[in-house]
Protein backbone atom coordinates (compact mmCIF):
# COMPACT_ATOMS: atom_id res chain seq x y z
CA UNK A 1 0.00 0.00 0.00
CA UNK A 2 1.36 3.39 -0.97
CA UNK A 3 1.41 5.97 1.78
CA UNK A 4 0.38 8.68 -0.66
CA UNK A 5 -2.93 6.93 -1.41
CA UNK A 6 -4.20 7.40 2.13
CA UNK A 7 -2.54 10.70 2.88
CA UNK A 8 -5.12 13.07 4.39
CA UNK A 9 -7.63 10.23 4.84
CA UNK A 10 -8.96 8.89 8.12
CA UNK A 11 -9.00 5.17 8.89
CA UNK A 12 -12.48 3.84 9.59
CA UNK A 13 -11.99 3.70 13.37
CA UNK A 14 -10.99 7.36 13.68
CA UNK A 15 -13.69 8.42 11.24
CA UNK A 16 -16.28 6.50 13.26
CA UNK A 17 -15.29 8.36 16.44
CA UNK A 18 -15.45 11.70 14.62
CA UNK A 19 -18.99 10.96 13.39
CA UNK A 20 -20.22 9.23 16.57
CA UNK A 21 -20.98 6.09 14.60
CA UNK A 22 -19.77 2.54 15.00
CA UNK A 23 -17.49 0.82 12.53
CA UNK A 24 -20.29 -1.70 11.94
CA UNK A 25 -22.69 1.11 11.04
CA UNK A 26 -20.23 2.65 8.59
CA UNK A 27 -19.75 -0.70 6.90
CA UNK A 28 -23.52 -1.12 6.67
CA UNK A 29 -23.99 2.35 5.17
CA UNK A 30 -21.30 1.50 2.62
CA UNK A 31 -23.12 -1.74 1.73
CA UNK A 32 -26.37 0.26 1.37
CA UNK A 33 -24.70 2.73 -0.99
CA UNK A 34 -25.23 5.66 1.37
CA UNK A 35 -21.66 6.49 2.32
CA UNK A 36 -18.86 4.89 0.35
CA UNK A 37 -15.32 5.24 1.71
CA UNK A 38 -12.91 7.40 -0.20
CA UNK A 39 -10.49 4.51 -0.50
CA UNK A 40 -10.51 0.77 0.17
CA UNK A 41 -7.16 -1.00 0.49
CA UNK A 42 -7.23 -3.72 -2.19
CA UNK A 43 -5.10 -6.05 -0.08
CA UNK A 44 -6.70 -5.69 3.36
CA UNK A 45 -10.17 -4.32 2.50
CA UNK A 46 -9.62 -1.59 5.08
CA UNK A 47 -11.71 1.53 4.54
CA UNK A 48 -10.55 5.16 4.62
CA UNK A 49 -12.63 8.34 4.59
CA UNK A 50 -12.08 11.99 3.77
CA UNK A 51 -12.66 14.38 6.71
CA UNK A 52 -15.26 16.29 4.67
CA UNK A 53 -17.35 13.10 4.47
CA UNK A 54 -18.09 13.59 8.16
CA UNK A 55 -20.97 15.95 7.33
CA UNK A 56 -22.84 13.26 5.37
CA UNK A 57 -22.07 10.69 8.04
CA UNK A 58 -23.43 12.99 10.74
CA UNK A 59 -26.58 13.63 8.65
CA UNK A 60 -27.12 9.90 8.43
CA UNK A 61 -26.63 9.49 12.17
CA UNK A 62 -28.96 12.40 12.95
CA UNK A 63 -31.77 11.19 10.70
CA UNK A 64 -31.45 7.59 11.88
CA UNK A 65 -31.81 8.85 15.46
CA UNK A 66 -35.13 10.34 14.30
CA UNK A 67 -36.20 6.96 12.84
CA UNK A 68 -35.93 8.15 9.25
CA UNK A 69 -35.59 5.03 7.03
CA UNK A 70 -32.32 4.53 5.19
CA UNK A 71 -33.87 4.80 1.68
CA UNK A 72 -35.26 8.22 2.60
CA UNK A 73 -31.87 9.26 3.99
CA UNK A 74 -30.33 8.34 0.65
CA UNK A 75 -32.72 10.74 -1.08
CA UNK A 76 -31.84 13.49 1.40
CA UNK A 77 -28.13 13.02 0.71
CA UNK A 78 -28.96 13.26 -3.00
CA UNK A 79 -30.60 16.64 -2.37
CA UNK A 80 -34.27 15.63 -2.18
CA UNK A 81 -35.43 16.86 1.22
CA UNK A 82 -39.14 16.75 0.32
CA UNK A 83 -39.11 13.06 1.23
CA UNK A 84 -38.92 14.06 4.89
CA UNK A 85 -42.47 15.38 4.67
CA UNK A 86 -43.65 11.90 3.66
CA UNK A 87 -41.69 10.38 6.54
CA UNK A 88 -43.31 12.85 8.94
CA UNK A 89 -46.80 11.97 7.63
CA UNK A 90 -46.14 8.27 8.13
CA UNK A 91 -44.87 8.95 11.64
CA UNK A 92 -47.98 10.96 12.46
CA UNK A 93 -50.18 8.15 11.18
CA UNK A 94 -48.23 5.62 13.21
CA UNK A 95 -48.46 7.81 16.31
CA UNK A 96 -52.24 8.14 15.86
CA UNK A 97 -52.51 4.34 15.51
CA UNK A 98 -50.48 3.82 18.67
CA UNK A 99 -52.67 6.29 20.55
CA UNK A 100 -55.79 4.43 19.40
CA UNK A 101 -54.25 1.13 20.50
CA UNK A 102 -53.31 2.65 23.86
CA UNK A 103 -56.88 3.87 24.39
CA UNK A 104 -58.25 0.41 23.58
CA UNK A 105 -55.75 -1.21 25.94
CA UNK A 106 -56.70 1.21 28.71
CA UNK A 107 -60.35 0.29 28.15
CA UNK A 108 -59.50 -3.41 28.54
CA UNK A 109 -57.45 -2.70 31.67
CA UNK A 110 -60.34 -0.73 33.18
CA UNK A 111 -63.24 -3.01 32.22
CA UNK A 112 -61.68 -6.31 31.15
CA UNK A 113 -62.20 -8.04 27.83
CA UNK A 114 -65.51 -6.96 26.30
CA UNK A 115 -68.56 -9.14 26.98
CA UNK A 116 -71.44 -7.43 25.14
CA UNK A 117 -74.86 -9.01 25.05
CA UNK A 118 -75.20 -11.06 21.86
CA UNK A 119 -78.63 -11.63 20.34
CA UNK A 120 -79.87 -13.69 17.45
CA UNK A 121 -81.85 -11.71 14.89
CA UNK A 122 -83.41 -12.74 11.62
CA UNK A 123 -82.83 -10.18 8.87
CA UNK A 124 -84.50 -9.90 5.47
CA UNK A 125 -82.50 -9.49 2.29
CA UNK A 126 -81.92 -5.81 1.60
CA UNK A 127 -81.44 -3.99 -1.70
CA UNK A 128 -78.63 -1.51 -1.30
CA UNK A 129 -76.48 0.98 -3.12
CA UNK A 130 -72.85 0.73 -2.13
CA UNK A 131 -69.38 2.06 -2.81
CA UNK A 132 -66.23 -0.05 -2.64
CA UNK A 133 -62.54 0.43 -2.04
CA UNK A 134 -59.53 -1.49 -0.73
CA UNK A 135 -57.21 -0.62 2.14
CA UNK A 136 -54.29 -1.93 4.10
CA UNK A 137 -55.06 -2.88 7.69
CA UNK A 138 -53.55 0.39 8.92
CA UNK A 139 -55.83 2.49 6.67
CA UNK A 140 -59.18 0.76 7.24
CA UNK A 141 -60.63 3.66 9.22
CA UNK A 142 -59.38 6.29 6.78
CA UNK A 143 -60.69 4.44 3.72
CA UNK A 144 -64.01 3.65 5.39
CA UNK A 145 -64.53 7.35 6.14
CA UNK A 146 -63.77 8.18 2.51
CA UNK A 147 -66.33 5.58 1.37
CA UNK A 148 -68.94 7.07 3.70
CA UNK A 149 -68.29 10.53 2.23
CA UNK A 150 -68.57 9.18 -1.33
CA UNK A 151 -71.82 7.38 -0.57
CA UNK A 152 -73.39 10.36 1.17
CA UNK A 153 -72.42 12.58 -1.74
CA UNK A 154 -73.89 10.13 -4.25
CA UNK A 155 -77.18 9.71 -2.35
CA UNK A 156 -77.74 13.37 -1.54
CA UNK A 157 -76.66 14.40 -5.03
CA UNK A 158 -79.23 12.18 -6.71
CA UNK A 159 -82.91 11.35 -6.44
CA UNK A 160 -82.57 8.16 -4.42
CA UNK A 161 -84.88 7.69 -1.44
CA UNK A 162 -83.37 5.17 1.00
CA UNK A 163 -85.92 3.29 3.07
CA UNK A 164 -84.10 3.03 6.38
CA UNK A 165 -84.14 5.54 9.19
CA UNK A 166 -81.48 8.25 9.13
CA UNK A 167 -78.40 8.00 11.35
CA UNK A 168 -78.92 9.23 14.86
CA UNK A 169 -82.53 8.02 15.14
CA UNK A 170 -81.53 4.76 16.82
CA UNK A 171 -83.35 2.62 14.27
CA UNK A 172 -81.82 -0.64 15.46
CA UNK A 173 -82.50 -0.05 19.14
CA UNK A 174 -85.74 1.91 19.09
CA UNK A 175 -88.47 0.45 16.84
CA UNK A 176 -90.62 3.52 17.47
CA UNK A 177 -88.06 5.87 15.89
CA UNK A 178 -89.63 7.82 13.03
CA UNK A 179 -89.11 6.83 9.42
CA UNK A 180 -87.91 9.21 6.76
CA UNK A 181 -84.96 11.47 6.13
CA UNK A 182 -82.88 12.00 3.01
CA UNK A 183 -80.22 9.48 4.04
CA UNK A 184 -80.67 5.99 5.43
CA UNK A 185 -78.62 4.20 8.04
CA UNK A 186 -75.20 3.36 6.66
CA UNK A 187 -73.80 -0.17 6.78
CA UNK A 188 -70.11 -0.99 6.60
CA UNK A 189 -69.12 -4.38 5.21
CA UNK A 190 -65.75 -5.91 6.12
CA UNK A 191 -64.37 -9.36 5.21
CA UNK A 192 -63.59 -11.79 8.00
CA UNK A 193 -60.46 -12.97 6.17
CA UNK A 194 -57.76 -10.32 6.41
CA UNK A 195 -55.44 -9.87 3.44
CA UNK A 196 -52.78 -7.32 2.45
CA UNK A 197 -55.53 -5.47 0.56
CA UNK A 198 -58.83 -5.51 2.46
CA UNK A 199 -62.04 -5.02 0.49
CA UNK A 200 -64.28 -2.41 2.11
CA UNK A 201 -67.86 -1.53 1.20
CA UNK A 202 -70.29 0.98 2.65
CA UNK A 203 -73.96 0.54 1.75
CA UNK A 204 -77.32 2.19 2.25
CA UNK A 205 -80.70 0.50 1.68
CA UNK A 206 -82.55 1.82 -1.37
CA UNK A 207 -84.85 0.44 -4.07
CA UNK A 208 -83.68 2.74 -6.87
CA UNK A 209 -80.41 3.21 -8.70
CA UNK A 210 -78.00 5.76 -7.29
CA UNK A 211 -75.50 7.20 -9.80
CA UNK A 212 -71.94 6.63 -8.70
CA UNK A 213 -72.77 3.52 -6.64
CA UNK A 214 -73.09 -0.22 -7.24
CA UNK A 215 -76.48 -1.89 -6.76
CA UNK A 216 -76.37 -5.04 -4.66
CA UNK A 217 -78.44 -7.25 -2.37
CA UNK A 218 -77.32 -8.00 1.17
CA UNK A 219 -78.44 -11.56 1.95
CA UNK A 220 -80.86 -12.17 4.76
CA UNK A 221 -80.85 -14.95 7.30
CA UNK A 222 -80.07 -15.52 10.94
CA UNK A 223 -77.49 -13.17 12.42
CA UNK A 224 -75.61 -12.92 15.68
CA UNK A 225 -75.62 -9.26 16.70
CA UNK A 226 -74.05 -7.13 19.42
CA UNK A 227 -73.96 -3.38 20.02
CA UNK A 228 -70.67 -1.56 20.34
CA UNK A 229 -70.71 1.62 22.40
CA UNK A 230 -67.67 3.84 21.96
CA UNK A 231 -65.31 5.19 19.31
CA UNK A 232 -65.28 3.57 15.89
CA UNK A 233 -61.58 2.73 16.23
CA UNK A 234 -62.46 0.43 19.16
CA UNK A 235 -65.09 -1.55 17.24
CA UNK A 236 -62.55 -4.37 17.00
CA UNK A 237 -63.06 -5.07 20.72
CA UNK A 238 -66.73 -5.84 20.23
CA UNK A 239 -66.05 -7.68 16.97
CA UNK A 240 -63.69 -9.94 18.92
CA UNK A 241 -66.39 -10.65 21.50
CA UNK A 242 -69.02 -11.32 18.83
CA UNK A 243 -66.80 -13.77 16.94
CA UNK A 244 -65.87 -15.46 20.22
CA UNK A 245 -69.60 -15.92 20.99
CA UNK A 246 -70.17 -17.41 17.54
CA UNK A 247 -67.37 -19.90 18.12
CA UNK A 248 -68.42 -20.71 21.68
CA UNK A 249 -71.92 -21.59 20.45
CA UNK A 250 -70.72 -23.84 17.67
CA UNK A 251 -71.77 -21.64 14.75
CA UNK A 252 -69.97 -20.97 11.50
CA UNK A 253 -69.75 -17.29 10.48
CA UNK A 254 -70.57 -16.22 6.95
CA UNK A 255 -68.94 -12.88 6.25
CA UNK A 256 -68.72 -10.09 5.82
CA UNK A 257 -68.95 -8.45 9.21
CA UNK A 258 -71.65 -5.78 9.09
CA UNK A 259 -71.30 -2.52 11.00
CA UNK A 260 -74.61 -0.69 11.22
CA UNK A 261 -73.88 2.90 12.19
CA UNK A 262 -76.78 3.70 14.49
CA UNK A 263 -75.53 7.03 15.84
CA UNK A 264 -74.79 10.21 13.96
CA UNK A 265 -71.12 11.05 14.69
CA UNK A 266 -71.84 14.72 14.00
CA UNK A 267 -74.19 14.84 17.00
CA UNK A 268 -72.85 12.11 19.27
CA UNK A 269 -69.68 12.15 21.43
CA UNK A 270 -67.21 9.42 20.39
CA UNK A 271 -67.58 7.49 23.65
CA UNK A 272 -71.37 7.32 23.12
CA UNK A 273 -71.43 6.22 19.49
CA UNK A 274 -73.56 3.11 18.98
CA UNK A 275 -72.69 0.65 16.24
CA UNK A 276 -74.55 -2.62 15.74
CA UNK A 277 -72.26 -5.46 14.65
CA UNK A 278 -73.81 -8.38 12.80
CA UNK A 279 -72.49 -11.69 11.49
CA UNK A 280 -74.63 -14.02 9.41
CA UNK A 281 -74.58 -17.61 10.64
CA UNK A 282 -73.72 -19.93 7.80
CA UNK A 283 -75.07 -23.02 9.56
CA UNK A 284 -78.47 -21.50 10.38
CA UNK A 285 -80.06 -21.34 6.94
Amino acid sequence: MLVGVTEGLLPIGRFARLCRLSVKQLRHYDDMGLLAPAHVDPDTGYRYYRPEQARDALVIGLLRSLDVPLPAIGQVLAGTTDVLGDVRDRMEADLARRRRNLAALERILAAGLPLPEVRLAREPARRVALVRDVASEERIGEVTSACVARLIGAVLGGNAAPHTRPPGHGADDDPSAPDGGPLGTLIGLFPLDLAPEIAISVAVETSVAVPGTVPDVLPGGLFAAATHVGPYEQIGLTAYALLAWVGDHGHLPAGPLREVYVSDPARTPPDQLRTRLMIRLDDAE
